[in-house]
């Protein structure tokens, strides 16, 4: 959690397996009321990053220098979260489809293999990009 400088706010990181998205929660300290959601997937180049705000409870009223780090938040997310989806289309594709394949994990056993498959088809300058994009992982099987 981090609280905004007037300690009136706070911003809440949490990521929504279901939805394969990370969530960014702008709170009311006080009364720990939720007043807005950005919505960030992290899986499918296909789904956009949204913002939502809670109306129930009728009209809140957010400071304009409150709702800019909320945003800003928001925006370094989408920026970190998705920097794999603004790759080259073909890149992007593969990313895609070894995280839907392998999740995102991969054990030390399987890397050969899949090293091994990736330097058939790719170059060898993309493959550093490719394996820390889809397994936080480069091309010597160290951790990023």
């Amino acid at each position: 959690m981090t609280t905004h400088s007037s300690g009136r706010y706070s911003l809440t990181y949490l990521y929504s397996v279901p939805d394969d998205a990370w969530y960014v929660e702008l709170d009311e300290v006080d009364g720990l009321r939720q007043l807005a959601i950005g919505i960030v997937p992290d899986e499918d180049p296909a789904r956009e990053p949204t913002v939502c705000f809670d109306t129930r409870g009728g009209e809140r009223h957010i400071p304009y220098d409150v709702l800019r780090w909320f945003m800003k938040a928001v925006d370094e997310e989408i920026r970190t979260s998705r920097a794999w989806m603004e790759l080259r289309p073909d890149l992007v594709e593969l990313i895609h489809a070894l995280r839907q394949e392998d999740l995102g994990v991969i054990d030390d056993d399987d890397l050969p293999p899949v090293l091994a498959r990736l330097r058939a088809t790719l170059p060898e300058a993309d493959l550093a990009v490719v394996m820390r994009h889809a397994y936080g992982r480069g091309p010597d099987g160290g951790i990023l």
